[in-house]
């Protein structure tokens, strides 16, 4: 069971992954199974307005939403391909972006998210060649390009699904932008960011959205 989440109540990741894991596409096998960082954390504080997001079937709520307003850094990272990317850049334009934080050796939260991310391109159908997905890892000592590489082709990753690293300062300037700094790795929760375009807020998500809820709330910004 799976008990609704509230704004500055525990987040407790090895509940709501007992049930995304027996989710239609989302089961885990081997060593990707739940049994790396299972833990539990406190949801980093959320303004006022912050609400549990209904689902559908009037089920309890698997996530937290809230509007945020972010200053992104200009930082230069590093893709997949080992280009360089000025992440101002990628993500202030005028194209709608949904941003997660991972890294290749996780083995709990990152390959539910990952997944769920696989899953959204197509949900989203013909929509998703216009949505930005962007991965950026919180190993960047680790995280090599030839890694995140390794990592996009094990989710099947298709175009216009981005992974970036760093440097480490780099990185932590990012999640600390995003409010998503934590210090350990091993600390990270699950968190979705997304934003219609640059004139828009960013809708900050904190725990596992499906891959239906995060079309959903896609469709919701698409229409303002």
């Amino acid at each position: 069971m799976i008990h609704r989440i509230r704004a500055g109540s525990s987040l407790c990741t090895s509940i709501v992954l007992g049930g995304l894991l027996a989710a239609p596409g989302l089961a885990l096998g081997g060593e990707e199974e739940a049994a790396g960082h299972d833990h539990c954390h406190p949801a980093s504080s959320a303004p006022a307005r912050a609400e549990a997001a209904p689902a559908p079937d009037a089920a309890p709520a698997r996530y937290v939403r809230s509007e945020r307003s972010y200053a992104v850094p200009d930082v230069t990272l590093v893709d997949e391909h080992e280009g360089k990317v000025r992440l101002a850049e990628l993500l202030s334009g005028d194209a709608p972006v949904m941003v997660n934080f991972v890294f290749t050796t996780c083995r709990a939260i990152c390959p539910v998210m990952s997944r769920i991310f696989a899953s959204v391109q197509k949900e989203l159908g013909r929509e998703a060649g216009t949505v930005k997905l962007v991965s950026i890892s919180i190993d960047p000592e680790q995280d090599t390009p030839e890694r995140l590489r390794a990592y996009a082709a094990r989710f099947g990753a298709q175009p216009g699904w981005r992974f970036l690293t760093g440097s480490v300062r780099d990185v932590e300037a990012v999640e600390r932008a995003f409010d998503a700094y934590r210090g350990d790795k091993m600390n990270h929760q699950p968190l979705t960011l997304l934003r219609r375009s640059r004139a828009g807020p960013w809708i900050r998500i904190e725990g596992f959205a499906s891959p239906a809820d995060l079309a959903r709330e896609y469709q919701k910004v698409a229409m303002r």
